[in-house]
């Protein structure tokens, strides 16, 4: 069943059409009988329409550029129509009046082509092989983005400078006088010149960037430069940066100098906040230059096409590290058997890849732990607190659209219910982002839970938070924004942004730490304590959410294993169908968990567990999982981390050296001519010195 917001948006989308037919429709039929008022209404209207299309429904456009009615063959016609008109005008001479102003129109679209092919010509020309951020890109001779209504707004462009070309020719309809269409027309071509010879200059020597080999050469010798040892590679779409973005922080930790290494151009701007130098290289050929670079490991958070291209360079040791564990089959991807080596959180994802037995051989899993996990508070004991603060963050139904993935359709409503129930329990709703993606039912269920929740607010009351509370969250979030968001002209291109975001900032990552943790702080600090929160944005993050809670119910899912890592009480749904044996057996991670039922009669039980921990049963047992689960505490995990880079570090090293020998080895001619070639130098330089000498000593 589709939303609510998508009916809204295709109703917006067919009146939007339907009124584009009818402009269309009124001004032939203005232009024919001929009736000024019709077409003068339907002429403006039309432009009008386009121009709110332009910035409100760019899908529409997109579908009718599709089947060839793009914004060109749109405002042609309208302003063909708008000629026919004028022919057809008592008044009007159609030799002496009307072919000048037809001629302009003309002018007019040739106009608009030539500043079209200067702007390919530019965008091609300010096309770098290779985009990069935190790196100082001066020998590059970068340059400021020219107006991107001429450079790139080719849409909005015609139909801005179309505007005074139509409203001349409407008045000439309207007045019977050419000279004011004239006008019109002379504004909208001397506009639309002026920005050509401008946009032209950007082909000039002085505003050009280097070419696309000397780029390339500049990369190389940065490289040689900076030196990199350990890199992170990553390829995704638009919404799945948050899977190298959770390893940011463990990257710069490392020994040596890391390195991150991107396939996509847009994903430049979709990492976080980082001092780690980013090179996206989107061409193979271009990607194959790292093998002749002191880069020797790369990790790799998760499985693109595109990954099988960089596992083509022998010189680097590969490594998967995930981005997040948990019981469900895609943390045992075959895929995963193409690396050297797959880093595991602790003995239960080695254990579970031999089960899944797809080939990964058990001496190239490295337990090394969870690195990210050290901001997640350890459990504190009894909750003090007037409310109970209950976490419920369930995932998404997954690319199978199973029910057992997520509890939101079976049970979400039942587990609410019970919670809300009970007047000490503080709610918090964190549903996975892409909940109802693939299933409609399960982006129903999640209206409704949200919906109760609210309700539930409305029959709640007490004290709320100064408003000092509410001016430091503002005052926080804007310290945040102005951390975390680059400040770009609006006609910014790929290389300005090169170019600004160019000098490395030391810092910047700490600060952008700084400033997040004091707005969680100002987050929660300002929201009354009795109140349940509905959190679906991506700040406050999940483990900051595991701090505030005091207990957690959540699916088969990375949420889980991550939330052990506190060794506080937590809960499961099982809506799979199983029995709660097989259950257990079937998903370590839900070990030490109490097991909810699609009904959630369990919910009270859980809470006076929580309560009352002389009634909690598995304490001991989540300490012993959550090692099973991330690996003992000593040596922390970042420790292991780097110890497993490092190591994989010195074997692609000693990699090198045997394929140095081995190739010394199979040419031996080649190596005596060497060997002879700086046996003959040597002499040479022996006898020039003895040379030098004799001359002295006369």
């Amino acid at each position: 069943m589709p939303s609510a917001g998508s009916s809204s948006r295709r109703a917006v989308q067919l009146a939007a059409l339907l009124a584009m037919v009818v402009f269309f429709a009124t001004q032939l039929a203005g232009a024919l009988l001929p009736n000024v008022p019709l077409l003068v209404a339907a002429s403006a209207g039309g432009l009008a329409l386009d121009l709110y299309l332009q910035h409100k429904q760019p899908g529409l456009l997109s579908l009718l550029g599709k089947i060839r009615f793009d914004v060109v063959v749109r405002q042609l016609i309208r302003d063909m129509f708008l000629l026919v008109g004028l022919a057809r005008v008592d008044g009007i001479d159609p030799t002496s009046e009307h072919a000048p102003l037809a001629v302009g129109v003309l002018l007019f679209y040739v106009v608009h082509f030539a500043c079209q092919a200067a702007a390919v010509m530019v965008r091609r020309t300010r096309q770098l092989p290779f985009v990069t951020r935190n790196i100082d890109t001066s020998g590059l001779r970068l340059t400021d983005a020219p107006p991107r209504l001429f450079a790139r707004q080719h849409a909005r462009r015609l139909l801005r400078l179309a505007v005074p070309v139509t409203a001349g020719l409407v008045v000439t309809a309207a007045t019977e006088n050419a000279l004011l269409g004239a006008v019109g027309l002379a504004v909208g071509l001397l506009i639309g010149i002026a920005g050509t010879i401008h946009l032209a200059s950007w082909l000039l020597p002085r505003k050009r960037s280097v070419s696309e080999q000397a780029a390339l050469e500049w990369l190389d010798a940065w490289l040689a430069e900076y030196q990199p040892t350990v890199g992170m590679y990553f390829s995704g779409g638009t919404s799945s940066a948050y899977q190298a973005n959770m390893w940011l922080s463990t990257l710069a930790a490392l020994d040596g100098k890391p390195i991150i290494v991107l396939r996509e151009r847009f994903m430049v701007q979709k990492i976080d906040a980082t001092d780690i130098p980013i090179v996206c290289l989107p061409k193979v050929a271009n990607l194959m230059r790292l093998e002749h670079s002191t880069l020797k490991v790369l990790l790799h958070p998760a499985n693109s096409g595109k990954t099988s291209q960089v596992l083509r360079i022998p010189s680097i040791k590969h490594a998967f590290i995930n981005h997040g564990e948990s019981d469900k089959l895609s943390s045992c991807n075959p895929y995963a058997k193409a690396y050297d080596e797959v880093w595991v959180a602790g003995p239960a994802a080695r254990e579970r890849y031999q089960l899944a037995d797809i080939g990964v051989d058990d001496l190239d899993v490295v337990e090394v732990g969870r690195p990210q996990l050290a901001p997640i508070r350890p459990y504190a004991g009894k909750p003090t607190g007037e409310f109970l603060n209950v976490l419920y963050a369930p995932t998404w139904e997954g690319w199978d659209g199973n029910p057992g993935n997520t509890s939101v359709m079976l049970a979400g409503e039942n587990i609410v219910r019970a919670l809300l129930a009970d007047p000490a329990v503080r709610l918090i709703y964190k549903p996975h982002p892409m909940t109802g993606s693939v299933v409609p039912e399960a982006g129903a269920a999640n209206q409704r839970i949200k919906a109760m929740i609210a309700e539930a607010n409305t029959r709640r009351s007490g004290a709320r938070p100064g408003p000092e509370a509410e001016a430091e969250l503002v005052r926080r979030a804007e310290e945040l924004k102005a951390l975390t968001t680059s400040t770009f002209r609006p006609s910014v291109d790929e290389m300005e942004r090169m170019r600004v975001q160019g000098a490395p900032d030391p810092h910047r990552a700490a600060r952008v730490e700084e400033a997040m943790t004091a707005w969680e702080n100002a987050f929660w600090a300002s929201l009354p304590a009795w109140e349940h929160q509905i959190v679906t944005g991506p700040r406050p993050a999940i483990f900051n959410c595991f701090n505030q809670a005091d207990v957690l119910i959540s699916d088969v899912s990375s949420v889980v294993s991550d939330y052990l890592s506190s060794e506080k009480p937590y809960a499961v749904a099982n809506t799979s169908g199983m029995s709660e044996e097989e259950f257990r057996a079937g998903f370590p991670t839900v070990r030490a968990a109490m097991i909810l039922t699609p009904e959630a009669t369990e919910v009270p039980a859980l809470l006076d567990a929580v309560r009352n921990p002389e009634h909690d049963t598995l304490a001991a047992e989540r300490a012993e999982l959550k090692e099973h689960l991330l690996g003992p505490s000593d040596p922390p995990s970042l420790a292991r981390f780097n110890r497993a880079a490092l190591d994989l570090r010195a074997e692609a090293e000693e990699r090198a050296v045997r394929m140095e020998a081995r190739l010394a080895a199979e040419f031996p001619g080649q190596r005596e001519a060497n060997d002879a070639a700086e046996e003959m130098e040597m002499e040479a330089g022996a006898d020039n010195s003895d040379a030098s000498e004799e001359t002295a000593g006369v």
